[in-house]
Formats: C-alpha cells, structure tokens, sequence
C-alpha cells in the first residue's frame, strides 16, 4: 500500500496552490512547521471543508454535497464514499489524537496517526505509514502553536520542518463539513470496537447535514454531533455476519434523545467521560455480502430543527 502521507501530502500541495479560491491562508511557523488555516482568521468555507475532508481520509475518499431537508428545511448535505474504509477511516480519519498542554486544546486526525501507529486499530488492520512528511487535520478554538506542532512531529518521528498541520475550528462552514463527513468513520469505528474485524468492512457510504456555523466552539461541538446523531445515514457492505449489529445506531445509547450540547456540558465538556456508544450516525443499513440486510435506528428530524435553530 501507498503511504497514506504521501497521497495526503498530494491534496495539501493543491490547497496550497489555491489558496486564494478556497479562502485559506498557508504561513509558516518559528519551527518551519507549515500551517494551513481553513477557518481560523480565514473564511474558508464548503469547498475547503471538502478538499480538507480528504485530506483527513488520504484521498482515499470521495467526498462531496448534495441538497436535501432537515424538518422541511432545504440545507446541503454531506457524502462521503470508500472502498478502503480501514485506510481511509480508522487509519486516518479517525480523530483520536488528543493535543493538549501549552495552552492549547484540540483533536487530531488524519494520516499523520499512521506514522505513530499508536493505536490497536493500526495492529488489527496491519498498517503503519513510512514516510518523510506528516499531515495532520487539528481541529481546536485557535491554530496550533510551534509548541504543539513540535509534540507532534516528535509523535509522528518527523521533523517539524516536515510537518504539515491543516487547522479548523468547528465554528466555521469547513469545520462544520469535516464533522458531517464523519458519519461513515463514526459507524466504522463503533462497528470494529465492537470487535468486528476491521478488514471484513468492504465498503461504506454516508451522509449528514451541514451544521449551521455557531457563535461559539462549544455549541458548534454540540450541533454538529447532533447533525450526526440524530441525522446521520450510513450504508456498510460487510463480509460477514455479526450478532452486535444493533448496537450500531446511536438510538442504541441510553442518552438517545438528549441534544448533545447538553451532554457535553454534563461531563464539563470532557468527551473522555462520555460512552462509546454516543458517537454513532442515526440510522444504518448493513449489507452481508451473500446474507442478510439489516436496517436499524431511525433519524430525528425534530430535535435537529431544535439544535440547528429551524
């Protein structure tokens, strides 16, 4: 298999040459560390929320939007296909790098992860990335610092003058994108922590509202969970059959119901304290290839129309 940095590497070369039509702004930090601001003191918006989507999943995606309802409310949507979801998901999409100290707090994913190699999913799936460059998406209230940049170059085993860190906040129209394009990663993740073979999951498929942007990082966390939770579709091909496919949909978590700024602000906003099972589209289809179909949870187009304010 190709390094997945490489082939991110590839789409942050084009962002880079299109900065001015994506509206976002490339600089250069004290440590050489490149800085790709999709939203922070720059507009961004959809289409640099798109291309920062596949650089989050090493282009091994397609990501695109499309018009659909929320409550009888026409808002874009947001879809995302693969057929190498354990590369494209669970070894880089997947946003399970926590950043924190210097001052700064935010959450990492992207192709980068496959350097470190850190997680069991890497073992499960018999991967880990060799590569001179790192790209990592950091989605946090401000850019990373030459600080923070530096941790993770030194995570990654790269040079700081190698590493290329793609910024966001979630209260921009790119990082409320990102976040929709989750719903496949969200399934995929549940699905394997469950214990089911990552490699058996052949394709997926998904979509999500786009989030209106908030007026602040803690309520854009708590609508754009929301707009996956509660509007998130996902359609699995799998290999074989598996007894916890219930458990999928995010229907199946006690706190069903709940929007989730409120659940945040149960926890005092540490998602660490919060259940696995929260973090799951509303509603899948699971296809065995040469069995069964099954069709569980539901969306709610009500409690959207409350948190997107409709």
């Amino acid at each position: 298999m190709d390094s997945l940095n490489r082939m991110a590497l590839e789409l942050v070369e084009e962002a880079i040459d299109f900065t001015d039509e994506l509206g976002i702004e490339v600089r250069e930090l004290d440590n050489e560390a490149t800085l790709l601001d999709f939203g922070h003191h720059v507009p961004g918006g959809i289409e640099a929320g798109l291309l920062l989507a596949e650089i989050q999943t090493a282009g091994l995606a397609t990501v695109q939007t499309r018009m659909d309802t929320v409550a009888g409310a026409p808002l874009p949507h947001v879809e995302l296909t693969t057929d190498r979801p354990s590369l494209a998901l669970l070894c880089s999409q997947t946003a399970d790098w926590e950043l924190s100290g210097h001052e700064f707090e935010g959450l990492g994913s992207g192709p980068a992860r496959a350097l470190a190699a850190e997680a069991e999913i890497f073992t499960r799936v018999g991967y880990a990335d060799e590569f001179d460059f790192g790209v990592l998406a950091v989605e946090s209230g401000e850019p990373p610092t030459p600080a923070i940049a530096a941790d993770i170059a030194e995570r990654a085993g790269i040079e700081p003058s190698s590493l290329f860190l793609a910024t966001v906040p979630t209260a921009s129209l790119a990082g409320s994108l990102t976040v929709a394009a989750r719903a496949a990663e969200l399934a995929t993740v549940r699905l394997t922590d469950l214990g089911y073979d990552p490699l058996d999951v052949r394709s997926v498929s998904a979509s999500a509202p786009l989030a209106p942007v908030s007026e602040s990082e803690a309520s854009a966390m708590g609508q754009t969970n929301d707009a996956l939770a509660y509007g998130g579709q996902v359609h699995l091909t799998v290999a074989e059959e598996f007894d916890r496919f219930d458990e999928l949909p995010s229907t199946a978590a006690d706190e069903y119901g709940t929007p989730f700024e409120s659940i945040f602000a149960s926890v005092d906003w540490s998602v660490a304290d919060l259940p696995a099972e929260l973090f799951a589209p509303a509603q899948l289809t699971v296809d065995v290839v040469g069995g069964s179909t099954h069709v569980l949870g539901e969306t709610n187009d009500e409690l959207l129309a409350d948190s997107f304010d409709l």
